[in-house]
């Protein structure tokens, strides 16, 4: 594991959110990405799960250059490449494949696949990598399952992401192998709806000091 990306845990270890993104409009995109890193919080993952995910990637990046823009939902190699080309600093996959796994390295792209059992975390030590994202989280054994993990895979560190709340985060983040969780309570459909940027800062300013 020592040749693992230093780049992915030290994106990681930016925040102890990292906001979970789907862009409808590129204009609100970037409210919501200076809203987000008003509020404390410098690292979005942005799913490409609508047609404007890479128009608004793009655009958040050039709006607010010291945030940390990656795209989520990443499932194919020409989504990967298309992430880069939009200047995604980082890619984040559900689930992750060999193919998916070169591709990245081709990319030279910090990557964050998703895993949900230990031979899925297996596959990815042997693809090089030393740090994931569980999901989905809560469905898939929580912060238990992430605790029995720490045993056989005590190097191992995660960003668990998929029905976490405000509420829920503290107990994933005090966990020795967590470095931060994943929530898209930041940005649900109602805040974006009402276009309520203010509400998304202070969420934003409540989830930014939830590790301490």
């Amino acid at each position: 594991m020592s040749g693992a990306d230093p780049r992915v845990r030290a994106v990681l270890k930016l925040a102890p959110v990292i906001p979970v993104f789907t862009p409808d409009d590129v204009d609100d995109a970037v409210q919501v990405a200076q809203a987000l890193f008003r509020g404390g919080l410098p690292v979005i993952e942005v799913t490409l799960r609508t047609p404007r995910a890479l128009d608004a990637i793009k655009a958040m990046v050039e709006a607010v250059p010291d945030a940390v823009v990656g795209a989520g939902t990443v499932l194919t190699p020409a989504q990967m490449d298309a992430a880069k080309a939009a200047g995604a600093r980082f890619a984040v996959s559900p689930g992750a494949t060999p193919t998916l796994y070169a591709t990245a390295r081709d990319a030279d792209l910090p990557y964050l696949p998703g895993v949900a059992t230990g031979s899925e975390l297996i596959l990815g030590l042997e693809a090089g990598l030393d740090t994931f994202k569980f999901f989905p989280a809560v469905q898939s054994g929580g912060a238990p399952l992430l605790s029995a993990w720490h045993g056989p895979f005590a190097d191992v560190r995660f960003c668990p992401t998929g029905g976490i709340s405000a509420q829920t985060a503290p107990e994933f983040l005090h966990l020795p192998n967590v470095l931060c969780v994943g929530g898209s309570w930041l940005t649900t459909a109602a805040l974006m709806q009402s276009r309520d940027w203010d509400s998304i800062e202070r969420l934003a300013r409540e989830a930014a000091v939830l590790a301490g």
